[in-house]
């Protein structure tokens, strides 16, 4: 096996929202700032594998925007849609296979781009290796929680993290041990 590293990439609201009940992501804009990416740029060219649910990619979807991982491989997890479209290949089998099955090829790191579904379940799985985590300084009062109820508990272990100007706060982790309780 190689170093290949699952890496959930993801931007929340300080109480710990990536989206309002109703799937809106616009109070991200608060961050926007002239020629700031927060690294994103150089994120993406470490990797090559895209996983993301379906909820998540109907809602890039509808940005009417270009395809954000045109030239990587992207998988969207759905438990009612197969095949192909022009962005992505969907898979509704195990995702504990297809990480397996993903870590075993030499290439560069998987982006988990989402949603709580999806990460939840590979936390349950003990298959996220790395947390890049942006804090946007806004507080939600209810909506998609970025991590749901009943995940195990896992230690963390501090890599860095940075602020900016905006008050976006970057926290990157690598996993821990997995604590039993």
């Amino acid at each position: 096996m190689n170093d290949r590293k699952v890496i959930l990439y993801i931007a929340m609201s300080l109480d710990g929202y990536i989206a309002k009940e109703n799937n809106d992501i616009s109070w991200l804009n608060i961050v926007e700032a002239p020629n700031e990416d927060y690294g994103y740029g150089k994120f993406v060219q470490n990797i090559d594998t895209v996983i993301m649910g379906r909820k998540t990619y109907e809602k890039v979807i509808s940005l009417g925007i270009e395809f954000p991982h045109k030239g990587k491989k992207c998988y969207v997890i759905s438990r009612t849609k197969t095949g192909f479209d022009e962005n992505v290949e969907y898979y509704s089998n195990s995702l504990d296979e297809l990480i397996a099955d993903l870590k075993n090829i030499e290439e560069k790191n998987i982006f988990i781009d989402g949603g709580a579904e999806i990460v939840n379940e590979l936390l349950k799985g003990n298959l996220i290796d790395e947390f890049d985590i942006s804090k946007v300084p806004i507080f939600l009062g209810n909506g998609i929680r970025s991590f749901k109820n009943g995940s195990p508990v896992q230690r963390l272990e501090l890599v860095s993290s940075k602020s900016f100007k905006t008050g976006l706060v970057q926290l990157w982790y690598e996993k821990g041990e997995v604590e039993i309780k």
